[in-house]
């Protein structure tokens, strides 16, 4: 089977203006300055990463050049053939423009997003794929990549071609307990390997991208996007946020439960839950995602301060006879924080369903104000199996018990709820499995993110100036001023200063000699 370069150009970003309530930088940084500001040296440290590259010119130019990505020959080693080099050049291939490129947004320095991988594996795509995924082996018997950027495809497949290759990559995901980060393909619907059920797959915001759902049985893909002028480049952001993550999870920033927070699904969860939703956002219930950008756009600020929210496990667990509901159970316990992760395991029996309930006392001490809720719940496909377990979402209202939200899908192993108005009060969200006969297993390890945030702008006077100030998380809101309170003030970002950053706030200085003005926070188009 012969492996389709993704051709491009140039790396393209460009900065527009969007609508939603969640960051503040523009689309080229898509969060990670906040990031590098808020904590330091998150930058993939102690992470083996994987890059496969189909060739793009001749059958032997598939090379990153170390020179090219400003990394020494000694983090590097290269597959093809069955054989291996620590050495550049050598007779395995060529320099290839595109690795040089995808290496160089993945973990290049400078601009890369995950500059200290401890070691990067650049194989041959076509090789890789026999020798390894087909096979379920690894390159030399020994190497486990944590993260593998996939910046190509099989191209346009047959249902039964792409259900076994999505079967091909879940299996040695499972396997060897990596995270593919796929390509979703640049026009038409999402390809092998961006339609396997444990990969992220990355579409390109901005640039010409392949939307879903997929050909085999409708489920969403890509799981979400990334500036580019194509798939390939989008791609290798998502990798090195993903490497990052990991990294961050294993020091312990997200809690001293470093296992879990290095599960590939809770990596997968936080990656999808920080997400920017751009204007044009929505999705058709069951279905979880949107077709054309899954979960959003990358913001690895949002993932991190999800991370760093910690590990807070379930309330309650319950098991229901199948079928019936699961209205809130009446306790006073609640969820500690607002923004944060779980790690846990779901068990149902051949007669029970099980909820596993997360209460939620949603409230602001200085205004009654609107939340945003963002939840994303996160399940492997097990080896060597073809189906999933049946895991849904769903919130209700825990004073009366009203369901206001839920995410349905019996295809998807990802469930996604987003709210961009949600009052104050107290919540359950549960995670609900499925019991019967036909389950995959009784237990079912599985990750959830969430972040319930507000955001508000606040005016100070100082002197001659006026100071406004709005916190940084949630991340990707711009400052913009107009003439008036219409929709014909003319909002604009220009002439208005870039924040500072200090004590967790944004923070711009405006002087007040050029009369009056008015300000409002909305987050930039990529």
């Amino acid at each position: 089977m012969k492996i389709l370069v993704e051709r491009a150009c140039i790396f393209i970003f460009v900065c527009a203006v969007l609508q939603f309530f969640c960051g503040a930088v523009c689309a080229q940084d898509f969060g990670l300055t906040l990031m590098e500001e808020a904590t330091t040296n998150v930058n993939g440290s102690g992470i083996r990463v994987g890059q496969p590259e189909a060739a793009v010119d001749t059958n032997n130019d598939w090379e990153v050049d170390p020179a090219h990505v400003g990394q020494p020959t000694n983090l590097f080693t290269w597959y093809s053939n069955a054989l291996s080099s620590t050495t550049y050049t050598n007779s395995l291939g060529g320099d290839s423009w595109h690795a040089d490129n995808v290496g160089g947004d993945f973990y290049g320095i400078p601009g890369g997003v995950a500059t200290n991988v401890a070691h990067v594996d650049n194989a041959y795509a076509d090789d890789y794929y026999s020798h390894n995924i087909a096979d379920l082996k690894t390159l030399s018997g020994n190497i486990t990549d944590a993260v593998v950027n996939q910046s190509y495809t099989f191209g346009q497949q047959s249902v039964s071609e792409q259900e076994t290759l999505d079967s091909q990559y879940d299996n040695y995901s499972m396997q060897y307990n990596t995270l593919f980060i796929s390509a979703a393909n640049n026009g038409g619907s999402v390809s092998p390997p961006g339609t396997s059920y444990d990969c992220i797959s990355v579409g390109a915001y901005g640039g010409s991208s392949s939307y879903g759902p997929t050909i085999d049985n409708g489920r969403c893909k890509p799981d979400m996007t990334a500036p580019g002028a194509e798939t390939s480049f989008s791609t290798p952001l998502v990798a090195g946020a993903a490497a990052a993550l990991l990294q961050a999870g294993l020091r312990g920033d997200g809690g001293s439960d470093t296992n879990s927070a290095a599960r590939m699904v809770t990596a997968k969860a936080l990656l999808l839950n920080g997400t920017v939703k751009p204007a044009d956002w929505s999705n058709i219930p069951p279905e979880p995602l949107n077709t054309n950008y899954g979960a959003g756009v990358l913001n690895i600020f949002n993932s991190y301060e999800e991370l760093a929210g910690g590990k807070h496990v379930y309330n309650y667990s319950t098991n229901i006879p199948m079928g019936t509901s699961h209205l809130p159970i009446v306790t006073s316990a609640s969820v500690p924080v607002l923004s944060g992760w779980d790690y846990n395991t779901n068990t149902s029996t051949s007669s029970d369903d099980a909820v596993n309930h997360y209460f939620f006392n949603v409230t602001n001490i200085s205004h009654a104000v609107a939340f945003t809720l963002t939840a994303t719940l996160v399940w492997d496909r097990h080896q060597s199996t073809t189906g999933i377990n049946n895991l849904m979402l769903f919130l209700y209202n825990a004073a009366n018990s009203n369901l206001v939200s839920s995410s349905t899908s019996a295809v998807d192993n990802v469930q996604h709820v987003y709210i961009p108005r949600l009052p104050t009060g107290r919540y359950d969200l549960q995670v609900w499995k499925a019991g019967g006969k036909i389950i995959v297993s009784t237990n079912e390890p599985y990750a959830l993110a969430w972040a319930f945030v507000t955001q508000t702008l606040k005016a100070t006077a100082s002197g001659a100036n006026i100071i406004l100030s709005w916190p940084v998380y949630p991340g990707g809101f711009a400052l913009e001023s107009g003439t008036s309170l219409t929709s014909a003030a003319g909002w604009t970002t220009n002439d208005v200063p870039l924040p500072g950053f200090t004590n967790n706030q944004n923070v711009v200085t405006i002087g007040t000699a050029n009369g009056a003005q008015f300000f409002r926070l909305r987050t930039p188009d990529f």
